[in-house]
């Protein structure tokens, strides 16, 4: 089952019918409301009525996944109970006079015996943290690391391993994203947050199905909070949720997928591609890639609205960013706040002068490249990223010193260089995260320039396959761009919304628009379920 499917349209509207029967009001409630008095029976029935959603919500959650990989279910359960439990251990405090005053303990001894449980949840913490990261090392990363050491010390029982693994060893969906979720968890309760001693609400919560497969990343004390105010969505959020399934339909079935033929095809085929053929591809795959992971996170975030919760925006714009700095605070934000957050900050940050904060960026950066994927390109690309914010550094810190060199990058033409110069480094790096191999992506650097296509290839790709012209396809890939741009201008610029009603009108033609026009192949795979 996938977000893009009339199934799953089905199965959204029937779990909320169930959903919201079982949260509806009961007319005590009602009557409290009314009079501002909360009795314990009222708050009870609250609880009652929260636990039944819950327990909707959990199963619900794992028969989407089930319908994907119900292999997988037990192991999800496992790593969700391993995690409920050591933060419910992180949170206990141990020592004596945790609870009540005891006036027999010296204060030496009570230091003492502080300075053990900090320990001692230290020690949980790591233990935590290798747990997480040894199961997302098995599954994704093991066939990865034995290939290499096998052609480093040229063991071919090894690499017969290597091989046997990456054919039969089949990673969980969404593993990265769910360890990612568990590590901030402990981490967030090690630094003070309350661990929660409701493994119904923390499970509910780890196996979120709107957001389990690609995100985007969420702490669970912002879920926790939301089930505080949870209740029925009035008529203009429940447009806002069915305008974002809408939108992200739309994303998906009739931009990305579209872009995802000429990507498939040019890339499929280097040894033919010219190098004009070579732009148009790492540009449309650039495109591609935003709006197939944008339009899933929209279908996340809208189901959840219409589920009474919050998930936070995971883009903001990004191909309008003039730094690579604020690209990654606008390109997958729940990403790179985790990164700033859990290894960037921990790392000393910026606090230490400036070449260690060059160097963290560049390790954190590579970090982000392995997260994406088992190989070279990857770690290429997360190095190119590193390389860039450190560009990025030293020139805001030559530019902080010199008075002209910060009115120039602020005018015009600076801003205009500025963002040449960070989207040709963003869009050029895709090349080593489409295509991993680094022969390949080797290839097509190589192929950039000068390079013609072969004499059928235009024939074969631009006509037989897409029915256009190489110059129409850039004309529609410009034209693309532009909107992008206008819909930028139109709500950062001008600070202009559609309202509900006019939405709620331009939802089902979205819809109807995507069902008919989606693309004859049958939709593709959502790109970030391989991460």
């Amino acid at each position: 089952m996938t977000f893009i499917s009339i199934l799953y349209g089905l199965f959204l509207l029937g779990f909320l019918g169930i959903y919201w029967f079982l949260g509806r009001t009961s007319a005590a409630e009602l009557k409290s409301v009314a009079t501002a008095s909360f009795s314990k029976a009222v708050v009870l029935e609250r609880s009652k009525k929260l636990s039944r959603q819950l327990w909707a919500l959990l199963i619900v959650s794992l028969i989407f996944y089930a319908s994907l990989q119900i292999q997988y279910i037990p192991l999800l359960l496992v790593i969700t109970y391993i995690n409920f439990s050591l933060g419910k251990a992180l949170g206990t405090n141990t020592t004596p006079g945790s609870h009540a005053t005891n006036q027999r303990l010296s204060n030496a001894a009570w230091q003492r015996a502080q300075k053990a449980w900090n320990h001692r949840r230290f020690k949980l913490l790591w233990l935590g943290i290798f747990l997480n990261v040894l199961g997302l090392l098995s599954f994704k990363y093991l066939p990865f690391f034995l290939t290499n050491l096998a052609t480093l010390l040229g063991l071919s029982v090894v690499q017969e391993s290597a091989s046997w693994l990456d054919t039969h060893l089949i990673a969980p969906l969404g593993l990265s994203f769910f360890t990612f979720e568990c590590i901030a968890y402990l981490i967030d309760v090690y630094r003070g947050a309350p661990a929660t001693d409701k493994l119904l609400q923390f499970s509910a919560y780890k196996l979120f199905f709107p957001k389990l497969i690609s995100g985007p990343i969420t702490r669970y004390h912002q879920f926790a909070a939301g089930l505080k105010t949870l209740n029925f969505p009035s008529a203009s959020v429940l447009t806002e949720g069915l305008w974002l399934i809408a939108c992200g339909a739309f994303k998906k079935a009739l931009l990305a997928d579209q872009l995802g033929i000429l990507v498939n095809l040019c890339f499929g085929n280097l040894q033919r591609a010219g190098s004009g053929d070579l732009w148009l591809a790492v540009v449309a795959y650039g495109l591609q890639l935003y709006l197939d992971f944008s339009g899933y996170v929209d279908i996340a975030r809208g189901s959840a609205i219409l589920m009474g919760f919050n998930l936070p925006e995971n883009f903001d714009f990004p191909y309008f960013s003039t730094s690579i700095a604020d690209f990654w605070r606008r390109w997958h934000i729940t990403l790179g706040d985790w990164i700033r957050n859990y290894l960037y900050f921990p790392l000393g940050g910026s606090r230490k002068g400036l070449a260690r904060t060059c160097f963290n960026l560049l390790i954190v950066m590579l970090i982000t490249g392995i997260w994406h994927g088992a190989a070279w390109g990857f770690i290429v690309w997360g190095g190119l990223h590193g390389l860039a914010l450190v560009a990025h550094r030293w020139t805001q810190a030559i530019a902080d010193s010199s008075e002209g060199a910060k009115r120039w990058w602020e005018s015009g033409l600076g801003v205009v260089v500025a963002w040449l110069l960070t989207q040709s480094m963003v869009f050029t790096s895709w090349i080593f995260f489409r295509l991993p191999n680094l022969k390949d992506a080797g290839l097509v650097l190589q192929n950039l320039w000068g390079h013609s296509a072969d004499i059928q290839f235009a024939q074969k790709v631009y006509i037989e396959a897409l029915g256009l012209e190489r110059f129409q396809i850039a004309l529609l890939l410009a034209t693309l761009f532009a909107s992008m741009g206008l819909v930028f201008v139109i709500q950062r610029g001008l600070k202009l919304q559609l309202n509900w009603p006019l939405k709620l009108v331009l939802v089902p033609l979205c819809l109807f628009t995507v069902w008919v026009l989606a693309p004859n192949t049958g939709l593709q795979p959502y790109i970030y379920f391989d991460f």
